[in-house]
C-alpha cells in the first residue's frame, strides 16, 4: 500500500528529444489549459475558473508534456515566471492511486500532433498504472471511434466494453473502455 500511496506524493519525469513529461501538477500553466479546453479541438470540456482547474489539477494524476527546445524557459514552480510557450499537452487520471485509473482529458496541441507524443504520453501513464500493485482496473470515455478507440486498445491494451451500433455496425456515441489490472481477482 505504501508504494501506491507514495505516487499522489513522488512527481514522475521522463525526457525524450526535446520533451519532457512530469507528474508535478504545478508545472501545468493553468491559463494555457484553458486555452486548450476553450478550443473546438477539446469537445468534453469547457475552461473552468483558474482556484477550480487548480484544485483539478492537484487532485489527479496529471501528466503534463512540455519541449524543451533550446530558447524555451526551463521550468519552473511558480506559474507567474513560467512560460506557456512550452506547455504543449496533457493526461490527466481521476484515481485514488491505490485500486482505480480514470484516464481523462488526454490532450496534444494540434501543431505537435503525429510527432509520436501522444503514443508516448500514453506509454508514461501506462507505466505509472502498471506499477500499481493493487490496481483493479483503469477506464476511458472516448468519443472517436476511427482514431481514439483503437489507439488505446493498441497503446493501453485496453477493450472497448459498451457500445451503440450505428446502421453500419461502427461505434456511436461515447466508447467505454477498460483494462483489468494486477488487483483484480477476475483474471
Amino acid at each position: 500500500m505504501a508504494s501506491s500511496i507514495s505516487l499522489k506524493h513522488h512527481h514522475q519525469t521522463w525526457s525524450r528529444d526535446s520533451y519532457l513529461i512530469s507528474t508535478d501538477p504545478s508545472l501545468i500553466p493553468i491559463a494555457k489549459l484553458n486555452t486548450f479546453f476553450a478550443s473546438k479541438d477539446v469537445y468534453w470540456a469547457t475552461p473552468l475558473p483558474e482556484e477550480v482547474m487548480q484544485r483539478m489539477l492537484q487532485s489527479s494524476l496529471c501528466f503534463g508534456l512540455f519541449s524543451t527546445e533550446p530558447g524555451t524557459p526551463t521550468h519552473s514552480h511558480s506559474h507567474e515566471a513560467e512560460s506557456t510557450d512550452n506547455f504543449l499537452g496533457l493526461a490527466r487520471c481521476v484515481t485514488d492511486f491505490t485500486t482505480f485509473v480514470y484516464l481523462t482529458d488526454v490532450y496534444i496541441d494540434p501543431a505537435y500532433q503525429g510527432k509520436g507524443l501522444g503514443t508516448w504520453l500514453m506509454e508514461c501513464v501506462q507505466e505509472v498504472i502498471e506499477s500499481m500493485p493493487n490496481l483493479r482496473r483503469s477506464m476511458l470515455l472516448a468519443g472517436d471511434w476511427k482514431r481514439a478507440v483503437p489507439f488505446y486498445e493498441r497503446i493501453l491494451g485496453m477493450e472497448l466494453l459498451e457500445s451503440k451500433k450505428g446502421e453500419d455496425g461502427s461505434g456511436q456515441g461515447l466508447a467505454v473502455l477498460m483494462r483489468k489490472g494486477k488487483g483484480n481477482r477476475d483474471p
